[in-house]
């Protein structure tokens, strides 16, 4: 029996409860495309408990009845270690599944791995295509990866406003890669119409829908007050947030705040912690520099 979770006062005829029943019967009753919507629904714990497992499942029996999305789905559950360890190469195999079946996402997740070298040889050339073929066909997720090949030469030629057109078609679309990729050119005017209050609003926008890069883009406007009012608080929340999330440039940045008492406490040995964080996070700036010795110990010690 289905799980439905809690929402307090909307209760137990939520709209959204009665479908999930619904997508529950029609999966049991064979049709693939309810199994695909349900283990979406079930992976979000959306009005049903959060239940990987199961949504795993449930993806693994419509990617077998043929739906290209649900092996898409699962290759993505594969590749993130969400059942427990990772499987790069099962990940890869559905995601070629999903691409030829016409599923987008498959076909962009592939490019991923291809770019990362996940599972496979990097190549990203291949990434490149990958991208452009499912950005061609609707996939406006792969429009904004392809954009950021763009604006570093990786793959493609460099073209910012090639970038930029495809960073605004992802954004309108609501996807945060492309909203704070067309932020962060406008932020420096770079291919677009330098426009400091139009990228913190594109920042805000992805950070609204939980985007680490766009909540990080967010407080350095706060912080600067580049193109918003300068609000050492909302800096202090943000840096707090995308920390907390184990973005090592979030902690060093959070640091500073508390080594001068801007937005935050003052606070020098929490300074001193997070920096230590950013440091075992990778962000190697933070990490404290070993003292030079001077030059006479160098020379005393047969330097």
């Amino acid at each position: 029996m289905l799980a439905i979770a809690s929402t307090g006062g909307l209760g137990g005829c939520h709209p959204g409860h009665a479908k999930a029943k619904q997508l529950d019967l029609a999966c049991e009753s064979g049709s693939a495309a309810a199994c695909d919507t349900l283990g979406g629904r079930l992976r979000r714990g959306e009005y049903v408990l959060r239940d990987e497992a199961r949504a795993a499942a449930l993806f693994d029996r419509a990617c077998t009845a043929g739906v290209g999305e649900s092996c898409a789905s699962l290759g993505a559950m594969l590749q993130r270690g969400y059942l427990g360890e990772q499987d790069s190469g099962r990940a890869i195999t559905l995601f070629q599944e999903g691409c030829d079946r016409g599923a987008m996402e498959g076909c962009t997740s592939l490019g991923l791995a291809y770019r990362e070298g996940a599972g496979v040889p990097a190549d990203v050339s291949r990434a490149a295509e990958l991208f452009r073929a499912a950005c061609d066909a609707g996939g406006t997720n792969a429009c904004a990866h392809l954009g950021a090949l763009h604006i570093s030469g990786e793959g493609v030629p460099r073209d910012v406003q090639q970038a930029a057109v495809l960073f605004q078609r992802a954004c309108g679309d609501s996807i945060p890669l492309g909203c704070v990729g067309l932020g962060r050119l406008h932020a420096s005017g770079e291919g677009v119409a330098r426009n400091d209050s139009l990228a913190t609003a594109l920042f805000d926008r992805a950070c609204e829908d939980d985007d680490l890069a766009g909540c990080l883009e967010l407080a350095a406007s706060a912080e600067s007050g580049r193109g918003m009012p300068q609000d050492f608080v909302r800096a202090g929340d943000l840096y707090t947030y995308a920390c907390d999330e184990d973005v090592g440039l979030a902690c060093a940045r959070l640091a500073d705040l508390h080594d001068r008492g801007a937005g935050v406490f003052r606070d020098a040995e929490r300074a001193t912690r997070l920096r230590g964080k950013a440091c075992r996070l990778g962000y190697l700036e933070a990490c404290e520099k070993p003292a030079t010795a001077p030059a006479a110990q160098r020379r005393e010690a047969g330097a």
